[in-house]
This record gives structure tokens, sequence and C-alpha cells, in this order.
């Protein structure tokens, strides 16, 4: 499902214009981005937690050269599935 097919299926789920559901996913995405950016955890009863997750730095390995390389630290988002989540799609 895209970003398209989404708004359709709020719209119809809300009984609210295409264009309204555009604008409320929009603001729940920049919402989302806006408290991980911050380093905030968004917990969504019985859907999930979206969080941020420290990587450290490793040591890796170019695999056209096969030298050793280092790769920085970095931040990435993590989403855990809620219960309720887990169950309906199992």
């Amino acid at each position: 499902m895209n970003k398209t097919e989404l708004v359709e299926k709020i719209a119809a789920g809300a009984g609210i214009s295409k264009v309204d559901a555009k604008k409320a996913l929009d603001a729940t995405v920049a919402a989302i981005k806006d408290a991980l950016v911050a380093g905030d955890k968004i917990a969504l009863v019985g859907f999930g937690t979206f969080s941020v997750n420290e990587r450290p730095a490793r040591e890796g390995i170019n695999p056209a050269t096969k030298q050793k390389i280092t790769i920085a630290a970095k931040k990435v988002a993590k989403f855990k599935a809620g219960a309720e989540l887990a169950d309906a799609i199992n």
C-alpha cells in the first residue's frame, strides 16, 4: 500500500474527504518525525512503539577492496509492534 492508497482508506474509514485525510496523515507523520528527532518515544497502545536507537561505530570490510573500514555511529528509527497488531498479523 502506498501513501495515496492509505489516504483513500483513511478517508473512507473516517468519512472525511481525501484532502482532509491527506492533511491528517501528513500532520501525524510530521509529529512522529519531530518527536523522534527530539529523542522522544511514541507509544500507540495496541499498535506499537516508535523510538530512536543508537548504533555504535563498528568495523566493516569494503567488499571491493577487502580493506577494513570504520563504519560511523548513527541513530536509527525503530518500530516495535504492539501485542494487538502482532496478534492481528498472525
